[in-house]
């Protein structure tokens, strides 16, 4: 019976539902399963596609003669049942029964097509034949109406909504919706199929046609489709039809929400801005805008949402005009100020760069000067006296006024004025020494000494010939005009940094990028290169340079090299394969045993059959403790293990660990050491496996960067070698990290946890704890108390309680024989 209700129920699920429907359904139990069973075969047309088919061929293979006329007006009710019941059976019926339908035999599809076409002929003659009945000749014009006094009784029975439909079930199957796609005329005739008077037909085929819409290269089928339905229709301008029934049907919400919504579609999901704006303008011309206003104020939310979408999304071109006219003076201003800030720049450098040399050359200009411009005047000699008088105060330094006349009384003076023949030249510099002012005597001694050996021994520095002030100005202007800069100062200054480290010259560094030479260019040296790499602005300046004409030698040592570096082609995809090349290795051997950590660890803990006994064990004191509050677990939380340790006894003296490490030692020595069966935990706690799928995938970005640059460049000798030596490493590092994923996703649901809040950095280090405390609690000694003397004790003190006995008897018989099996990983619960 069940294996009946199997099949049957496989016959329901072989519908064209969604995967997530299918698992809903396979959930349910016998009784709901019987139950769709029997609503599938109710509502099930039990006729094979080729009777319906046949129904509709032979409508359609009537003429137009009296007894034709006759006999098709019987058949009429007959056609709207046969669609009616086609309908249901592509939209209920699995899926084969729809592909046995759509096959090459049958050719369901085209059959449906003519069917639509022969149905709404009637709508489209009337009103063609206002427009041309003038034309046509009479005997033509009577044959026309007997061959279309049928099509026009079938609109009449609804024939075209039903022909509608029909599509929309196929078009519910990717078979379907390939096969109306491929097909040269179904679009088009849905098309048509909006000049009806009835407004839920046109709703549903706004509603096809935005489905077509949607999908790559359907907006230019539905393009066409509105260019013939122009020409069949004689509309003046396309979408006019549209227009007309959108403002006139506007008592059907359905018809109005679906016709904006077909609107926002076939104009807003064009990729060519151009065209997207010549759409907008089309439906501006028919009126949209106009009505749009004036809908402002429907109560209908789903038409407001529409309309709001649409407007969203409409393009304001002469704003637009407004914006790109406004960006432009700014970039232009940007320009202006860069190159004004460039120009300053090296204004500053090359003013901060002279101004010590510079500084210290006017101080002595500022000490020859001042030396010229205060002599020493003496007086008349003393007449001769025991003792000489004591010298004169220092007069002020760099003092403009003259200073105070001097003290009556006193002889010996020192005065300003002129003083050219006494003043001394010195040709060397030397550090400031802090001297009181001296007499004439100190010019005089000056020369009897041989001060050529003391500037020799004391000058500051090594020095070249004195400079001679009055050129001093000509040289500092001459050496700011000899470099021009095209690098800001601080990115200069970065780069001849970086270019000191890398101790090469521009042509090697350049050669050893364009030949892919990592035995010169290590992986720092390319993380300091990549910083460099011109920017757009610095292109611009260096290519205005070139375009000028002016030499590379006036350019600074920098600047050339940015020139020479900016020529490499492909410079940034390059650079990122050089770094990705030299750091390949690294990155595989820090991968590899953090994948294989997690492996081990994973598959360790799963199969490990000491760790599951282990677990039932803590699972029956559990259920024990909790026996009084709760029915019986089937399984705890891993946190739990946690909880062993703060579990105490009522002298505080044991935990429960405690005890159950007791008891396994006791009645079950083989489990002591069932950590020997688990490995790589503390290194699988320590892996961050979102950090290691990064990496992954970053390692597959770079080699996919590293085949594309191969591709452009076949003849490289590196690239083929490192292609070919390290490409099956890459798919090995790939396949181990979904190993990795999958094992420890199928361990931590093994588990009954969830593997998106649960990492390896909480999962495993649950273990690591709870095996460092049972080798502590192996070690610590029991004292007198033993596993016997605690159920004992138990004993005595519930003997009034016999459920607890019972219970108590329970676990030890099954701690004991070990006979019932209990599964861990199923339910959640805390001890």
């Amino acid at each position: 019976m069940e294996d009946d209700l199997e099949d049957d129920f496989h016959n329901v699920n072989s519908m064209n539902l969604p995967p997530d429907k299918v698992n809903l359904l396979c959930q349910y139990d016998n009784e709901k399963k019987w139950e769709l069973v029997c609503d599938q075969e109710r509502f099930q047309v039990k006729n094979p596609p080729s009777a319906y088919i046949q129904k509709l061929k032979s409508v359609l293979e009537q003429g137009g003669g009296r007894k034709v006329q006759i006999y098709f007006k019987r058949r009429v009710q007959e056609s709207t049942q046969v669609l009616r019941e086609l309908e249901i059976s592509l939209r209920t019926n699995h899926i084969g029964w729809a592909e046995e339908f759509l096959n090459e035999e049958n050719k369901g599809l085209d059959v449906l097509v003519d069917y639509l076409s022969f149905a709404q002929r009637a709508v489209t003659y009337v009103h063609t034949h206002t427009h041309t009945h003038t034309h046509t000749h009479t005997h033509t014009h009577t044959h026309t109406l007997k061959a279309l006094r049928y099509s026009r009784l079938l609109s009449q029975k609804n024939h075209l909504h039903l022909c509608i439909m029909c599509l929309r079930a196929i078009m519910n199957y990717q078979l379907g919706f390939n096969q109306v796609m491929a097909h040269p005329n179904c679009v088009n005739e849905i098309t048509l199929s909006l000049n009806n008077k009835n407004a839920r037909t046109k709703a549903l085929v706004l509603e096809l046609l935005a489905a077509v819409c949607l999908v790559r290269g359907g907006h230019e089928m539905i393009i066409a489709a509105f260019n013939n339905f122009k020409e069949v229709c004689g509309e003046k301008n396309r979408f006019e039809k549209l227009m007309e029934y959108f403002r006139n049907d506007d008592i059907n919400i359905d018809f109005m929400v679906a016709c904006m919504q077909f609107i926002n579609i076939v104009v807003h999901s064009v990729e060519n801005m151009n065209f997207r704006v010549y759409l907008q303008y089309e439906f501006t011309q028919l009126g949209l805008d106009s009505y749009l206003e004036k809908l402002t104020v429907t109560e209908s939310e789903r038409l407001q949402v529409q309309i709001q979408a649409y407007l969203d999304n409409v393009f304001d071109v002469g704003a637009m005009l407004e914006d790109a006219e406004a960006k432009n003076t700014i970039m232009e201003h940007l320009e202006e100020q860069q190159e004004q800030n460039t120009q300053v720049h090296i204004y500053l450098s090359v003013y901060f760069g002279i101004m010590p040399h510079y500084a210290h050359h006017i101080y002595l200009y500022n000490s020859t000067i001042e030396i010229k411009a205060s002599p020493v005047t003496q007086s008349p000699p003393p007449p001769p006296v025991p003792a000489p008088p004591p010298p004169p105060p220092p007069p002020p330094p760099m003092s403009v006024a003259p200073p105070p006349s001097p003290v009556p009384g006193r002889t010996g003076t020192v005065k300003t004025g002129e003083r050219n023949d006494d003043m001394v030249r010195i040709s060397s510099t030397f550090k400031t020494l802090q001297l009181m002012s001296l007499t004439s005597l100190f010019l005089l001694c000056l020369k009897e000494l041989n001060m050529d050996v003391f500037e020799e021994l004391f000058k500051s520095k090594a020095q070249s010939a004195p400079v001679d002030v009055g050129t001093l100005k000509v040289k500092v202007a001459h050496k700011a005009s000899s470099k021009i800069a095209l690098l800001e100062p601080n990115r200069a200054k970065n780069l001849a940094i970086t270019l000191r480290k890398g101790g090469m010259s521009t042509a090697q560094i350049c050669t050893a990028i364009q030949t892919y030479n990592l035995d010169l260019l290590n992986s720092d040296f390319l993380e300091l290169l990549e910083r460099f790499i011109p920017s757009d602005y610095e292109l611009r300046l260096i290519e205005k340079y070139e375009r000028e004409g002016r030499p590379l030698l006036e350019l600074s040592e920098e600047d050339r090299f940015m020139v020479a570096f900016s020529k490499i082609p492909r410079l940034a995809q390059r650079i990122s394969t050089l770094t990705f090349m030299g750091n390949f290795s690294e990155s595989i051997l820090l991968l590899k045993p953090q994948l294989n950590a997690i492996i081990a660890a994973s598959m360790s803990i799963k199969s490990s059959s000491k760790l599951k006994k282990i677990l039932e064990i803590i699972l029956a004191f559990g259920n024990y403790m909790n026996s009084g509050k709760r029915g019986s677990a089937y399984g705890f939380r891993l946190q739990s293990l946690d909880l062993l340790l703060d579990m105490k006894s009522t002298d505080r003296k044991l935990t429960l660990l405690h005890f159950i490490v007791s008891i396994i030692q006791e009645k079950y020595p083989q489990l002591h050491n069932f950590h020997t069966e688990l490995h790589c935990l503390d290194k699988a706690a320590l892996v961050s496996q979102d950090s290691i799928l990064a990496d992954v995938r970053s390692l597959e970005k770079g080699m996919e960067v590293v085949r594309r640059e191969y591709f452009q460049q076949k003849d490289s000798a590196v690239l083929t070698n490192f292609m070919s030596s390290n490409g099956s490493l890459l798919d090995s590092v790939v396949k181990d990290s979904k190993t990795a994923e999958e094992v420890f996703h199928s361990v931590v649901e093994y588990f009954g946890e969830d593997p998106k809040s649960t990492p390896p950095s909480v999962f495993f280090p649950v273990f690591a704890r709870f095996i460092k405390a049972y080798k502590v609690m192996k070690l610590l000694p029991s004292s007198h108390i033993t596993s016997a003397y605690i159920i004992l004790e138990i004993r005595d003190k519930n003997h009034n309680d016999k459920q607890k006995k019972i219970i108590l008897h329970q676990v030890i018989s099954t701690i004991v024989t070990s006979k019932t099996h209990i599964k861990i990983p199923l339910l959640a619960c805390y001890l």
